[in-house]
């Protein structure tokens, strides 16, 4: 043991001293905090800068970005009103300009008729409703149109901007680009009573923005969960989140992600298109609601408001049975069955059910999956978390005060300096962290990974310590099957 500083070496005088000094012992029994990067638009008519902000809540984005924004819609979900969000995570924003040349996607509503009695109606884009308003039997399709107008721009929430053309409301995205074309309108009303509407459904949107301006700006802050407002058919756009997760692996940069998109196609086959192309994508993922008429974003954000707690207070666990309530599913008939969940893992796409008509999270996987891995390395995100985890508590360990600059000593080598390091040292740090692994499940081996971790001094430089450790990562209970044996009983003894 090396000698106490609590009193000065040549003091005499009999004395009891006690100093009490701060030892960072925070690497082990810690998680990685987590933290959400929101990536997207604001309003085309809002004006505000580019530079990435940390949010406290939707009405901040708002108020910033633009009500109905991307940014404001997918962070209402992640950090909603009522509170039942991300809590204390941090989220901020790194926000998209429209694209120079970028388009807004346009729709329009054509009253028809006359109506016969009074009814109440409201317009609907992507489940975000419209002030109601009535339609009575002496109004004109004028007075229809001018009502109905009033009632979508009344809703500051709402994605698109509506102008009375008297014969026809016509509607314009609050935002330029393709991811614009994703926006649907619905009518909710009787539509018996004379008065039909002609929906003219979104169209045009085109040029989305360059996400490099927003990747650009992550620099050293560890973004673990990030969020892209972009249509996941922007292969380009994924192309530049695949580029940026694959520098964030490198070993001297230690930071990496997981990118999610939204996807509400119903047809299984075409909502994994892309992902069954991009087979050694571990960075992109899709987080999928069937059929359901919510902007993709939208259900990516609420679905990843679920991951991002769990991700925070238990990392070894799974993400299968969430609910991501505040979405509206698709109707029964789009959902797909288990082979064709099956089949999405296969393809590389996450997988969800309904159940008492909620999204319930499935397996939530990355895009990734090679031919000839029958266990796909970076498949499930939960195990992305799980290495994420152990990347940091390996990094506080040997970036602490205590080993930076160390000395640097062969194992037995007699020293009084209590800074000094040898290669012993550092097995016990990674035995240490190893244990709190297992016991927290995020391996199956400490015991086997302590017996096999290696460190030593380099051969050709006194100055570098190789440490070499294997683990293997638990598994989470996604299948488990049950054999259920019967007969009967025939009488007699």
């Amino acid at each position: 043991m090396a000698q106490s500083t609590a009193i000065d070496p040549a003091a005499r005088a009999s004395i009891v001293g006690i100093e009490t000094k701060f030892q960072n012992i925070s690497s082990i029994g810690s998680f990685l905090p987590q933290r959400i990067a929101v990536i997207g638009q604001g309003d085309s008519l809002a004006i505000y800068a580019t530079t990435k902000k940390q949010v406290l809540s939707a009405l901040e984005v708002g108020q910033t970005y633009g009500f109905g924004s991307p940014l404001h819609l997918a962070v209402s979900k992640i950090l909603p009103a009522n509170g039942d969000g991300v809590g204390s995570i941090p989220v901020t924003v790194y926000p998209l300009e429209d694209a120079g040349t970028g388009i807004a996607a346009a729709g329009d509503i054509t009253p028809v008729g006359t109506q016969s009695i009074t009814s109440t109606y409201r317009v609907a884009i992507n489940n975000i409703l419209s002030n109601a308003f009535s339609i009575t039997t002496v109004d004109t399709i004028a007075t229809i149109v001018t009502k109905m107008t009033a009632a979508i721009n009344g809703v500051v929430e709402m994605p698109v901007i509506a102008t009375d053309s008297t014969t026809l409301v016509d509607l314009v995205a609050k935002w330029a680009g393709e991811s614009s074309d994703d926006l649907k309108i619905a009518m909710i009303g009787d539509i018996t009573t004379g008065v039909t509407f002609a929906l003219t459904q979104f169209t045009g949107g085109a040029v989305n923005p360059d996400v490099q301006v927003a990747l650009d700006q992550f620099g050293e802050t560890w973004e673990t969960l990030v969020l892209n407002c972009l249509n996941k058919s922007d292969t380009i756009a994924l192309d530049k989140y695949d580029t940026f997760g694959e520098g964030r692996w490198l070993s001297t940069v230690k930071k990496p992600c997981v990118v999610f998109s939204g996807e509400t196609t119903a047809s299984v086959t075409t909502a994994t298109t892309i992902p069954a192309t991009r087979k050694n994508d571990r960075t992109n993922s899709q987080l999928v609601a069937p059929g359901s008429d919510e902007l993709p974003f939208v259900v990516a954000a609420r679905q990843l408001a679920r991951i991002a707690v769990v991700a925070e207070n238990n990392p070894p666990t799974g993400y299968n049975g969430k609910i991501a309530d505040q979405l509206v599913p698709g109707v029964d008939a789009d959902q797909w069955d288990y082979l064709e969940r099956d089949d999405a893992i296969k393809k590389g796409s996450s997988t969800a059910t309904v159940e008492n008509s909620n999204i319930v999270l499935g397996d939530i996987t990355t895009f990734y999956h090679p031919d000839g891995q029958e266990v796909p390395a970076y498949r499930y995100v939960v195990n992305i978390i799980k290495l994420q985890n152990i990347i940091y508590l390996l990094d506080a360990t040997f970036m602490a005060d205590e080993w930076r600059a160390a000395p640097l000593l062969p194992d037995g080598t007699p020293t009084v300096n209590p800074n000094a390091r040898t290669p012993g040292s550092a097995r016990a740090e990674v035995a240490g962290i190893l244990d709190f692994l297992g016991q927290w499940a995020f391996i199956s081996n400490a015991a086997e990974a302590k017996k096999l971790t290696v460190a030593q001094i380099d051969i050709s430089n006194p100055n570098r310590l190789d440490i070499e450790t294997t683990v293997k990562l638990s598994g989470n209970s996604r299948i488990i099957a049950i054999t259920q044996n019967f007969t009967y009983f025939f009488g007699g003894l």
